[in-house]
């Protein structure tokens, strides 16, 4: 799967393995530093994003369509230290001509996410 530009700069991989949801991973760099010690909350909006883009487009398949964000909500629960963060997103609701995703990050554990998103997108087919 080849990420959008804006991933690649953010140093963003999926890993999916068999039978499983795609993840994506951020590496702690200089590019996402924000204070010191810590994940920028600019990256890691960026990386619920990119995790709920990937759900939304592995769920429309073949039946590809162009996609625009019309409503994002972040929650920050916890600051993202200096290691890597994991994220992943999941489409609760696809319908014709809008689809839901919810998107978590987490780092040491899926069950202490340090955020999540609520996006919803507008289907242009």
């Amino acid at each position: 799967m080849t990420l959008p530009p804006y991933a690649q700069l953010l140093g963003i991989i999926a890993e999916r393995e068999p039978g499983a949801a795609t993840e994506l991973v951020m590496p702690f760099t200089p590019e996402v530093l924000g204070r010191p010690g810590f994940v920028h909350g600019g990256a890691l909006g960026g990386l619920l994003e990119m995790a709920a883009i990937v759900a939304l487009t592995e769920a429309l398949g073949k039946d590809a369509a162009r996609v625009k964000p019309v409503n994002v909500t972040i929650d920050f629960m916890r600051g993202g230290r200096e290691k890597p963060t994991r994220a992943a997103g999941t489409v609760t609701r696809l319908g014709t001509r809008i689809a839901n995703v919810e998107a978590v990050a987490w780092q040491d554990s899926r069950d202490k996410p340090i955020a999540a998103a609520r996006m919803h997108y507008l289907l242009v087919r």
